[in-house]
């Protein structure tokens, strides 16, 4: 980095201050006073007025409160009567912290920013609930499409494996939620506290479905193929087939409603993302209440329609935060510094 001195003296000068990114109006309230120009280079230049170099030291220590990427910071004139220089005082090749842009000892970032890690760790939870619920579907189709698996030779390694899976999958489920939920519920606590409570009540109903299921392998097993016993494992099969729709069928609509609308109005990703979630949210919630009330199949052109777009949602969402992390915005404010 080359870099020189902000100023050796408190005399009043203008500053053009270049981030990353393009701020948009919910930003106005944190640079009250100054000038934001979007550039058509992606970037965003704050202009500030005559201040002298404690301001300026408080606007960077904002930025970087705000984990706004500091590019370059450019001194526009001074106050006294030499003509303004225009001078280049800093400029990175890369991007840096806070803290090689001030007079204090220019380091490397070593240790990763923790809202980077905590959109890497949700989104990381989101791809695996894909992982693990897509197989274990398929893993436990033998025990869910014979009513006499009890009876039968049976798969009880492939299920159990499927069991597990479905376990797997319900532990990230609620990881997402209290990953999330210390970032979100700076745009409103009780939308973050209602999203965290829907994917308990998923994952606790996912494991009633695991259990029914490891029943009906424990029946086979210890049952000596007794054909009284076929009753009573359709009848845990079908405690299975509630749970898939009161939990992974009926509850993402939920979430996608609360997540959507915390995302969408936070910004911390692009807004099409939840955009998908407020609009699969109802649909997957009028698919799967019909379902329940015997209007609608489970397996169906209407369910296929209304499933699609939460899981392009979750699926996207998942990837977003995993690649690219969160996008500058208000409500991180304060927990951008290196723990």
């Amino acid at each position: 980095m080359n870099a020189r001195s902000v100023g050796r003296d408190d005399t009043p000068v203008e500053y053009e201050v270049r981030v990353k990114g393009h701020l948009d109006s919910r930003w106005a309230v944190w640079f009250e006073g100054l000038s934001l120009t979007k550039e058509h280079d992606g970037t965003t230049v704050i202009r500030t007025r005559n201040i002298d170099q404690a301001a300026l030291h408080g606007l960077l220590q904002k930025l970087q409160d705000l984990a706004l990427p500091l590019l370059a910071i450019t001194q526009i004139g001074t106050t006294d009567s030499q003509p303004a220089s225009n001078l280049r005082i800093f400029n990175s090749k890369k991007e840096h912290t806070m803290k090689t842009t001030t007079q204090t000892p220019a380091t490397e970032r070593v240790r990763m920013d923790p809202l980077r890690k905590t959109a890497m760790v949700a989104g990381i939870l989101y791809l695996v609930t894909f992982v693990s619920s897509i197989p274990a579907l398929f893993l436990i189709s033998p025990v869910l499409n014979d009513p006499h698996y009890i009876t039968g030779p049976g798969a009880d390694s492939t299920v159990i494996l499927g069991c597990l899976l479905d376990l797997v999958n319900a532990v990230s489920a609620v990881g997402t939620a209290v990953a999330l939920f210390p970032v979100v519920k700076r745009q409103n606590e009780g939308i973050a506290l209602g999203f965290v409570t829907a994917r308990m009540f998923e994952a606790a109903v996912i494991v009633i479905g695991v259990v029914s299921l490891l029943g009906v392998v424990t029946l086979r097993q210890n049952g000596g193929a007794d054909p009284a016993l076929v009753p009573v494992g359709q009848a845990l099969v079908a405690v299975r087939g509630w749970t898939f729709i009161l939990g992974p069928s009926l509850v993402p609509g939920v979430s996608g409603l609360l997540l959507g609308y915390l995302m969408y109005r936070s910004g911390l990703v692009p807004r099409v993302i939840p955009l998908l979630g407020l609009i699969g949210g109802p649909l997957l919630l009028s698919s799967t209440i019909s379902t329940m009330f015997g209007i609608n199949q489970g397996i169906s052109l209407w369910s296929g329609l209304a499933t699609l777009p939460i899981f392009v949602w979750e699926l996207s969402l998942g990837v977003w935060m995993a690649v690219k992390g969160f996008s500058p915005s208000p409500i991180t404010t304060g927990q951008a510094r290196t723990a």
